[in-house]
């Protein structure tokens, strides 16, 4: 069972990651995107930090593993940089003005992004089967953005996304680097930080914190969505490494759409305006 690990948790990561856009998506109505990815990432760094505070109360002779250390903080200076700060907002940004279920699909290039710099930058090993999976996730993602009529175009909003999944890519290629520390410290920190950088950018230029519910369900999908998935990605690239784990974490976005066009096919434009109110409680948030 041991070598079926890393497969498991990057199909887990994929899981927990693929929520995020469309129950994200009524949310961007209620703030600005870049408070909304901070509020994600924030949400993100205080549940896995309420995590580590009942471990070491409840369990603190617990064997963990080691910190980072040394020089593995510029590469996690680097990926909160790229995936904490940059990456999120391109996507809140761009999801503003995409369908969820489009936005949702596109994200698949996060993993071919991940894979090609672990191929071509980080040396990682390559595997037939795998170039293969990548070549249909592009060919999909083609077809996803053709105009009948003007063949193969990209929107601005759409390029946002795309822009979004390749600093991604960087920041699971980093973030493989500190993959053998704890990965919920590790985690933490990410989501912390980026969280605070973006709500403080946010806040400077006037942006104002959305009412309690909203609060409330950016700051719970943050922590499921992002936190827990990002524990899961990271124990992955531990077993597997950043290509690999990359392929696996690409079933992501399938139910990402699927959960977009359950909402779609639930909600009438006439209900579409309270739908961020009503998707608290929906997802089990008060």
């Amino acid at each position: 069972m041991t070598h079926l690990r890393g497969p498991l948790f990057a199909l887990l990561a994929a899981a927990l990651f693929g929520l995020s856009p469309p129950l994200a998506k009524p949310l961007i109505g209620q703030s600005n995107p870049q408070l909304l990815a901070g509020l994600l990432y924030l949400g993100s760094g205080l549940g896995l930090g309420t995590v580590l505070l009942g471990r070491r109360l409840f369990s603190p002779h617990r064997p963990t593993r080691a910190h980072v250390a040394g020089r593995d903080w510029l590469w996690l200076a680097g990926a909160i940089a790229f995936g904490g700060v940059v990456a999120p907002v391109l996507l809140m940004t761009g999801l503003a003005r995409t369908a969820a279920a489009t936005a949702s699909l596109l994200l698949n290039l996060e993993g071919v992004f991940t894979a090609l710099l672990a191929w071509f930058l980080f040396r990682e090993g390559v595997n037939r089967r795998i170039v293969l999976g990548f070549a249909l996730i592009v060919l999909g993602s083609i077809v996803l953005s053709w105009t009948t009529g003007a063949g193969f175009s990209l929107s601005p909003a759409a390029l946002l996304i795309v822009a979004a999944c390749a600093c991604w890519g960087l920041d699971n290629n980093l973030t493989r680097k500190v993959a053998q520390a704890d990965a919920f410290s590790t985690a933490a920190l990410k989501g912390i930080a980026a969280g605070v950088v973006n709500v403080s950018l946010a806040l400077a230029t006037g942006a104002h914190l959305p009412a309690g519910p909203s609060l409330g369900a950016a700051l719970a999908l943050g922590f499921v969505s992002y936190g827990l998935s990002l524990v899961c990605f990271i124990v992955a690239l531990r077993h597997v490494g950043a290509a690999r784990t990359g392929a696996y974490f690409s079933t992501a976005p399938f139910l990402g759409a699927l959960i977009a066009a359950h909402f779609s096919a639930n909600t009438s434009p006439r209900k579409s305006g309270s739908l961020a109110r009503s998707w608290p409680r929906a997802s089990g948030c008060t």
